[in-house]
């Protein structure tokens, strides 16, 4: 399942692109047609992630211009700021769940200075891929960008209108994965699979596909989202995230390595973060919520705003600490050493030589050492 970075990296890609457009909205494949009925012909006003979810903002249009607030939880800085709604306004909310994925056609921004825009974002699929550079910016013949390989490694940039709220230095960070195989023959392109929903503009098309999640909400609807999820580093809506977070971890008594992945806990990590953050802290799964001291829980809040920021810009989730810069700039497409214990059952670890260990925490996989996390 895509983690918070990924989802991040829709709403930049969608603000980029879309922000102050008024786009065309349609179900291909039929399932969503009442859903996008209500969106056809609005101008996309904004887009955010909180956590796992994305939300786009629509309006009718009236005075809109790029980068103009309708009904937001957002500032112009990038942080999120309570507004009064547009009565107007009306919002998509998805979350991509396992099999979600976003593909863009057409003009592909390359946010965030870097060489490619982002194509494809979500649940690992095969995909072609066409390189934008500064000459490329609008393809007529459109095209989709993607990475074939790692449900983690989506590329793209990590600027545009509602761009990161802090500056994070990847310097000499590229797409390498990206390649130039193709163009789509015509503009916009057919709709390929089971489209749930395309938002289509005169010079790019956003195309969704199954998403575990798909609905159109009111103002009231975003911040009842908002009231019941966990802080995300990168949205300005809890006066003090980080207390936030420690006040929710440290209350119950359920492990930490399940609170993480608890969305009202934090919003935004998945099996990979968690795991690769717990063992940055030296800290066990297994310890209760309520017995993880208040600075290791403080310096785990850090660590997430810390290692989102390097997810957003990057396009992965790169964790390992003992890598120097040419470690850290093969670990990018270099899926294999990229984490210290995901995905590294019965390997080594990097710090202590024990074998790392794999167990089921409420359903999902937790990878971890015995005797560095004891």
């Amino acid at each position: 399942m895509p983690e918070g970075h990924s989802i991040h990296r829709v709403a930049l890609q969608l603000g980029a692109d879309l922000a102050g457009r008024r786009v065309g909205a349609s179900s291909p494949q039929g399932r969503f047609a009442a859903g996008a009925a209500l969106l056809d012909g609005r101008v996309v006003t904004e887009s955010f992630a909180v956590g796992k979810q994305l939300l786009v903002g629509f309006a009718d249009g009236g005075g809109v211009r790029p980068g103009a607030r309708g009904a937001t939880l957002r500032s112009d800085g990038g942080g999120g700021a309570r507004a009064v709604a547009r009565e107007d306004a009306r919002w998509l909310r998805v979350h991509l769940g396992l099999y979600g994925a976003w593909d863009f056609h057409g003009r592909v921004s390359p946010i965030g200075g870097q060489a490619y825009g982002v194509g494809s974002i979500g649940a690992p699929r095969l995909r072609r891929a066409v390189r934008i550079g500064e000459q490329e910016s609008a393809l007529p013949g459109g095209g989709v960008l993607g990475d074939a390989r790692s449900d983690d490694a989506r590329f793209g940039g990590s600027g545009g209108p509602s761009g990161p709220s802090r500056d994070v230095d990847v310097s000499g960070v590229t797409d390498p994965e990206a390649a130039v195989v193709g163009e789509t023959p015509s503009f916009p392109p057919d709709p390929v699979g089971q489209v749930r929903l395309r938002l289509a503009s005169e010079e790019t098309v956003a195309d969704l596909r199954g998403p575990s999640r798909c609905e159109v909400i009111d103002f009231a609807g975003v911040e009842a989202l908002l009231e019941e999820a966990g802080p995300d580093p990168r949205v300005d809506y809890w006066d003090d995230p980080e207390g936030v977070f420690v006040t929710r971890l440290r209350s119950r008594r359920v492990a930490v390595g399940q609170l993480l992945m608890d969305q009202s806990v934090v919003s935004g990590i998945g099996n990979i973060y968690r795991a690769e953050m717990l063992f940055r802290a030296r800290l066990s799964p297994l310890t209760p919520g309520a017995a993880v001291p208040v600075e290791v829980a403080r310096e785990l809040w850090r660590d997430w705003v810390e290692l989102l920021d390097v997810g957003v810009a990057t396009g992965v989730i790169l964790t390992r600490a003992d890598l120097d810069e040419a470690g850290r700039a093969r670990a990018i497409t270099d899926r294999s050493i990229r984490f210290a214990v995901y995905g590294r059952a019965g390997e080594p670890c990097y710090r202590c030589g024990t074998p790392i260990a794999l167990e089921d925490m409420a359903g999902r996989k937790l990878y971890w050492c015995p005797r560095c996390q004891s």
